[in-house]
């Protein structure tokens, strides 16, 4: 009888994470691709503050899987298709440097992790774009102010939102 109530609350365990992954990869994506300001050469979002949300809560394996998928779908879908291999891999690494084992969204190594996100977010695109794209690695960079903003929104966001979740005691329930 043991046995079948573990692997019953195993399963319960596994759908919850892959329905809380969907759900943040629906967000990161509603929050990329239509809430956006388009720039030369692409578009600044507040997305990534989903996908630091979500890399607070979610283990890391399930936090990367939301960002990568979100985050790439708006690429893709919003005609973006160059930048989709650098934004998968751009933002599953996000999330490593965010923990899920405090009890806190927010708390002293999540607001650290703002500083590897924000320097994966500018140097990741703009090496990518230098050398795949443009053949230029400063040229890979006009667009750097653009992603510094970008990130910077986002972190705003991903604090003010991640305060409420704290507050609410959202994080304790899942």
């Amino acid at each position: 009888m043991t046995t079948v109530r573990k692997e019953r609350t195993n399963k319960s365990a596994n759908v919850k994470l892959i329905t809380l992954t969907a759900i943040f990869a629906a967000m990161t994506y509603v929050l990329t691709a239509f809430l956006h300001i388009p720039t030369a050469k692409g578009y600044i979002h507040i997305g990534d503050a989903v996908i630091f949300i979500a890399a607070c809560i979610l283990p890391k394996p399930y936090a990367a899987a939301s960002a990568a998928i979100g985050a790439s779908l708006s690429d893709a879908l919003s005609g973006y298709w160059i930048w989709v291999p650098a934004t998968m891999l751009i933002k599953a690494l996000t999330v490593l440097a965010f923990t899920s084992k405090k009890p806190n969204v927010v708390n002293a190594r999540n607001l650290t992790a703002l500083f590897p996100a924000l320097v994966l977010c500018v140097g990741g695109y703009g090496l990518y774009s230098g050398l795949l794209i443009y053949g230029s690695l400063p040229a890979g960079f006009i667009d750097a102010p653009a992603n510094l903003f970008q990130t910077a929104a986002s972190a705003a966001v991903y604090v003010a939102f991640g305060l409420t979740l704290d507050k609410s005691g959202l994080k304790k329930k899942i």
